[in-house]
């Protein structure tokens, strides 16, 4: 029995968000989603109620659905809460990584190297995603994994951006090593202080996070 056409939607959609396709600000457009899919409004609406509940969407009463777009107090909220979710991810991992969950760091960590190498954004973006999520795995808490894959969906865009600052990528490939030895090393303070200082948004990565807020384009009527 394949998948229900409003899981379909929601994961396409929010595939789209978080591989760029749709940016913070720009208009969902329900006739055009039905119309893509042959199916009724049902589902699409049960689908961006649902994006909607998980912080991915915005619904402005009269206008329509959008892409969220966080302003600066949001946005560090968000951050701040990250780090802390993702720092509690590394020192659990710490004790409970098996080897397959090690293999998977080391693999992800290698990939992100290799990406990096060839001065590829776009596919280090990818790669640090996967290692991010090898650890939230590694972590062995399967509603932390859930909360902290749902929040970092909502970030997704703007650490992407981040990304494609001077120098960014090289700084996060740097930062990803220290927290895969302290892991390997089973250190947990180690692991936990990289991965806050990794994600925390502090310093001139802040100044530049609001400088690329506003390189987001406006709603649009898509």
């Amino acid at each position: 029995m394949g998948m229900p056409t409003t899981q379909r939607i929601r994961l396409a959609l929010e595939n789209a968000i978080v591989d760029g396709e749709l940016q913070p600000g720009d208009r969902i457009d329900p006739d055009r989603i039905a119309h893509d899919y042959g199916c009724s409004r049902t589902p699409v609406r049960e689908a961006l109620q649902a994006l909607e509940a998980s912080g991915l969407l915005i619904v402005q009463p009269k206008r329509g659905t959008f892409v969220a777009k966080l302003g600066i107090p949001q946005l560090m909220e968000r951050f701040e809460l990250m780090a802390e979710m993702e720092s509690f991810c590394a020192r659990l991992a710490c004790r409970r990584a098996d080897r397959a969950d090690l293999d998977r760091i080391a693999v992800s960590l290698s990939a992100c190297e290799a990406a990096a190498e060839a001065d590829n954004s776009d596919g280090y973006y990818v790669q640090n995603t996967l290692f991010h999520r090898a650890i939230y795995r590694a972590a062995h808490n399967g509603f932390l994994e859930t909360e902290t894959l749902r929040l970092q969906a909502i970030l997704q865009p703007y650490r992407r951006r981040q990304l494609q600052a001077q120098g960014r990528v090289r700084r996060s490939l740097q930062e990803h090593h220290r927290i895969a030895e302290a892991i390997r090393a089973g250190d947990e303070a180690a692991a936990a202080q990289a991965m806050s200082d990794h994600v925390l948004v502090q310093g001139d990565r802040f100044r530049d996070l609001v400088a690329l807020l506003d390189s987001f384009p406006p709603a649009r009527m898509g």
